[in-house]
């Protein structure tokens, strides 16, 4: 399984992204990704960690014995994704985060428009 944890839903992912996670990872679930109060004392980042982790490792249990790669696609706050990544990891759990090609074009008036073109998975 591979658990979206991103601000992503895998919804608006790209066919070629949905087509490499499926066939890596099986089943693909999303969890969104938390709001993280910039303001957050570091403490609160921490439980906020570990809450996260125990529910995301609850979710791997419950299919290990299934004949895939279990992984977490983690991508947010970069305080809280270190921290949780950390834990993760440290539990022998895989993190992954996409790569992509970024478009920039500038529309008249000053607008940008970027476009993400999905290009693989690369772990923590």
């Amino acid at each position: 399984m591979l658990i979206n944890f991103s601000n992503h839903p895998s919804v608006n992912w790209s066919e070629s992204q949905i087509a490499m996670a499926k066939s890596t990872f099986g089943a693909l679930v999303d969890v969104p990704f938390p709001a993280v109060d910039p303001g957050a004392q570091e403490r609160e980042i921490d439980q906020m960690a570990l809450d996260y982790y125990s529910r995301l490792t609850t979710m791997l249990d419950e299919c290990a014995n299934e004949p895939y790669v279990n992984a977490v696609h983690i991508q947010g706050e970069f305080t809280f994704v270190f921290r949780l990544v950390t834990l993760l990891k440290a539990s022998g759990i895989r993190c992954i985060a996409s790569t992509s090609n970024r478009n920039v074009e500038f529309e008249e008036g000053g607008e940008k428009l970027v476009k993400f073109d999905f290009v693989g998975f690369r772990d923590y």
